[in-house]
Formats: structure tokens, C-alpha cells, sequence
């Protein structure tokens, strides 16, 4: 029998702590799913709507890099085919409609009627984020089974950071015999090096201000490291931190026919400025990509379970919290430089 109650910690304010309550599990509608989280990692998103640095609404369950165990399904009178009681599964950042215009134009998470997990207020989707024991999965939500060898540590982030950069590297095109430059090595550059190591791409250099992170980027297949963007041009650039004056930068850096795709740039920021004469004399392409598409969270769990053996994901999940201690894992991943910190709600 499915679980009645819920332990969550609800978002109220940035200048509030996680408060833990324990909410009623609502009766499934047509098309939906009750999974029971097993484990939770902490996106940059989480931390910057907990600390202030992002609009966000409140109340709210923060946490959408979740993975869990469907417990309870709903098909009712929906064509839709639903995952098995007992699949361990992740699933999209956000639930679509699929049938307006953002959707049938292959921007589903552009949806008019978008739902996003972590983002909800909770006083009418109560369960709709990680930070909680269970979360209920809306009609129209991409929802991938995961292999049973993928550690959590590693399948975790597969439905934000390594959707997105799927995302990001289908947008940048070719890369056989390209010079491939990442900048910023949190998740998203790390991931990227990896996945670009997998590919036919000539060199990837990987920028970061932290000795420690370009280390990482090493053992992730980067081929050269660098502290400071070289004064050179790149045939592709998949910029990560969303620092308006490094967004400047990699403009003037694209080589020409070359491919710069904007991901970091998520929070507000100055506007930047750059040479419209220069895009157009080297036939540059400007992408902005932001999250993904329900075939990019596919190439995810493929690509982690294809590869994940091959580079240290595993390790990128620096500590694990329980659910009691989620303020604490908060604070813990906002003043240390751990790439992510994971919550089990089941206790470590």
C-alpha cells in the first residue's frame, strides 16, 4: 500500500531556514505517478534561490536533480504509457503540454503551460521538488528508467547537468576534428569535458579560475587546462559560468564558422557588449540553450551508463545529508567548493 504522509522541507524565504513538515500525500490524478526519492543532489539553482540570488516561488520544494522508485500509478482514461510499480527511474526538470506552439516546435520546456519541478509553490503542488520523500510526477513529464548499476551519486544529476549539456553539445553541432573550449568546471563543464572526450572532437580546453576544479577537468578528458582564456580563437565554445565579462570574451574568441552555445547565463547579470560587424565577418553562430529536450534526457542515462566507469562522476558528489539535516547540506554547499552535496531522505 502507497505511503499517506510525506516528510518535506519547504522553501518560505531566502533569509528563512528549510522548514520540516510532514504533508498528506493527495489522491493520483489521470496520468500521473507517485515515485519515493532516494536520493537528491543540490543544483547552483537550489542554492541560488535559497540564498536570494534568484526570484523564486515560495512556498516550495527545492531539489530537482532527484531520482526515486515509482510506488504508485494513475493511467485513468490517458494513452500515456506509464512507468512499472517498482522501476527505478528519473525524469524531466519540467512537464509539458506537448501540443502548443513552444512544444510542436520542439521547445517543450518553453511549454505555455510549463510545470517545473524544484520551482513550484508548494501550497498547491505539494509534493513537486527532491527535498521531500516522495514527489509526485505530473501528466506530461518525460520519465527514463535507470539502470540499477548507476550509483546515485551519479544518476542524480542526469535530469538537470547532464540533460542540459546533452542539450548543449547537440546545439553546437559537428565537432569531429574541432577545438572545443569549456569554460567554467563545475557540473556543467565537467560533464561537457566528459562528454566531449567521448566524442571526435580534436582538443578541449577547460578554463576555471580554481586549481582545484581544472585537476578534475583532467581526469574528465580535457586535453589542456587553463586558468584564463587563451588569446586564441575556438572552433566551439560552450561557455558554463554565465560571467558577463566571460560571455564577452568567448564572442571575440569564436573562430570563424565557429559555434558559441550560452548555458551558465541563468540569473540576472549586466548586459554585455560585443562587435555585431565581428559576428557577421566570421560567420559566427550564437546559441543559448536552456534545459532540454526530452531526447537529451535520454542521452543522458545512455551516456552515463555507457561511460560513467570511465571518469570519476561518482566522486563529484563531495557528502551526503538526510533529509532532518537538508538546511545544513544547504549552507554546507553554499560556503564550500563541492561540486554538488547529495540528501537521501532515507538517512545516509
Amino acid at each position: 500500500m502507497a505511503a499517506e504522509f510525506s516528510r518535506t522541507a519547504v522553501f518560505h524565504a531566502a533569509d528563512q531556514p528549510l522548514e520540516l513538515t510532514t504533508v498528506a500525500i493527495p489522491e493520483l490524478q489521470s496520468g500521473e505517478c507517485l515515485v519515493r526519492i532516494t536520493a537528491c543532489t543540490l543544483c547552483g539553482s537550489d542554492l541560488h534561490s535559497r540564498y536570494g540570488r534568484r526570484p523564486s516561488p515560495a512556498p516550495s520544494i527545492l531539489g530537482h536533480e532527484i531520482i526515486g522508485v515509482v510506488e504508485a500509478t494513475c493511467s485513468g482514461e490517458t494513452q500515456v504509457e506509464l512507468p512499472a510499480i517498482g522501476d527505478r527511474v528519473t525524469w524531466s526538470v519540467a512537464a509539458s503540454c506537448h501540443q502548443c506552439r513552444p512544444c510542436t516546435n520542439q521547445m517543450p520546456q518553453k511549454c505555455e503551460t510549463l510545470f517545473k519541478y524544484g520551482h513550484a509553490e508548494s501550497g498547491t503542488d505539494p509534493l513537486s521538488g527532491g527535498l521531500s520523500e516522495y514527489c509526485i510526477l505530473r501528466r506530461g513529464t518525460t520519465i527514463v528508467k535507470v539502470p540499477n548499476e548507476l550509483p546515485d551519486a551519479v544518476a542524480c544529476p542526469a535530469s538537470c547537468a547532464t540533460a542540459t549539456v546533452a542539450a548543449a553539445i547537440r546545439s553546437a553541432g559537428t565537432l569531429t576534428d574541432r577545438h572545443v573550449l569549456v569554460t567554467g568546471a563545475g557540473m556543467l563543464g565537467l560533464t561537457a569535458t566528459a562528454m566531449l572526450a567521448m566524442s571526435d572532437a580534436r582538443e578541449i580546453t577547460v578554463c576555471d579560475i580554481d586549481p582545484a576544479r581544472l585537476k578534475l577537468a583532467t581526469t574528465m578528458g580535457a586535453t589542456s587546462i587553463v586558468e584564463k582564456i587563451p588569446e586564441q580563437q575556438f572552433d566551439v565554445i560552450l561557455e558554463m559560468t554565465g560571467n558577463a565579462g566571460v560571455v564577452e570574451q568567448v564572442v571575440r574568441q569564436g573562430a570563424t564558422g565557429g559555434t558559441i552555445v550560452l548555458v551558465g547565463s541563468v540569473t540576472p547579470s549586466r548586459d554585455v557588449s560585443f562587435s555585431p560587424e565581428q559576428i557577421v565577418r566570421r560567420l559566427l553562430t550564437i546559441r543559448g540553450v536552456h534545459n532540454y529536450q526530452p531526447q537529451d534526457l535520454i542521452k543522458a542515462i545512455e551516456f552515463l551508463a555507457a561511460s560513467h566507469r570511465n571518469f570519476p562522476f561518482a566522486d563529484l558528489v563531495e557528502r551526503w545529508f538526510s533529509l532532518n539535516d537538508a538546511e545544513e547540506a544547504m549552507l554546507y554547499a553554499e560556503q564550500s567548493s563541492a561540486v554538488r552535496i547529495g540528501i537521501r531522505p532515507e538517512g545516509i
